[in-house]
């Protein structure tokens, strides 16, 4: 018997700097009753879904910082979206910026996703690990690219969860670009990969290849599917957010690398596919049969620095 899971891409569109958290929120519970109404189970929503894109600003006081993160998951403000996904029993990936404070009362900051069940328990969490940008600003660009400034690499590896009838493997934004963040998924088995993310479509230090971020997003979305033999869920945040473009195309890939489902706006909107999760065994099981053909003892460089 199939293993089969109606999974909804949520695109969003822009959120503005002054956007309360209770106004995306409701944004969010929208597109989970647009999501029930086409049959879906699971619904994806992008990196750092309840707030604007903050590191595009140098932001001088750690409160401005810290007022974009969430100290507790739900909090006050995000119990209605759990609420409202146990009311219509579905599953969801939420990407936001998480703040925690450690054993020595260190506060940390990190760009997180969490998957959540139907009965609103979070069972899987990943920190993004690959974060692009730079740390300090840099007057000359149109807009700053803080990540390294705003967040700390994740520190939880690339773990697979088993949930939702499936091995579900989670990355953020610039992580897909990486092929050993995929592969490391890959090799736990994973059906089904979430990836949120929030891309300008102008790359100040490269401006040539602006015309290519659509291509390049769809290219490593697909690679990594065909590649790993699962499914791959990529989600934006996009259109002109505080006067910054960000790319849309949000989209559902199937092992094979097809393009199954895919968003046409740059706004609020969902696109939709059944996942036959054992559709990934024809590719796991052949061209890429890891035990097979695999030659991990030749791969001395991809760890050695």
């Amino acid at each position: 018997m199939s293993r089969r899971l109606t999974v909804a891409a949520a695109q969003l569109g822009p959120i503005a700097r002054d956007e309360s958290r209770t106004r995306v929120v409701g944004r969010l519970i929208d597109l989970l009753r647009q999501a029930k109404a086409r049959g879906a189970g699971f619904v994806v929503f992008p990196e750092l879904a309840l707030t604007t894109f903050f590191p595009r600003w140098g932001l001088a006081e750690p409160d401005e910082v810290d007022a974009f993160f969430e100290r507790e998951m739900p909090g006050p403000q995000t119990a209605p979206l759990f609420a409202a996904a146990s009311e219509l029993g579905l599953g969801f990936a939420l990407g936001y910026a998480e703040l925690v404070t450690d054993a020595e009362g260190r506060a940390r900051h990190f760009n997180t996703a969490i998957l959540v069940e139907p009965d609103g328990r979070i069972s899987g969490k990943y920190r993004k690990i690959h974060l692009p940008g730079h740390r300090e600003v840099e007057d000359w660009r149109p807009f700053q690219h803080l990540e390294k400034r705003y967040f700390e690499p994740g520190d939880l590896g690339f773990p697979v969860f088993d949930t939702m009838g499936g091995k579900l493997g989670m990355l953020i934004c610039n992580d897909r670009r990486w092929p050993e963040a995929f592969r490391m998924l890959g090799l736990q088995g994973v059906e089904l990969v979430t990836i949120g993310y929030n891309t300008p479509q102008h790359y100040p230090l490269v401006p040539e290849q602006d015309h290519l971020q659509q291509f390049h997003n769809r290219l490593v979305l697909q690679a990594g599917a065909y590649q790993n033999g699962t499914w791959v869920v990529g989600v934006a945040k996009c259109g002109v957010e505080e006067g910054c473009m960000l790319i849309g195309e949000s989209c559902i890939v199937a092992p094979t690398g097809e393009v199954v489902a895919l968003c046409s706006t740059l706004e609020d909107e969902i696109c939709v596919a059944t996942c036959d999760l054992d559709r990934c065994q024809s590719i796991k099981a052949n061209i890429f049969d890891f035990k097979a053909h695999r030659m991990p003892g030749e791969y001395g460089l991809l760890t050695r620095r």
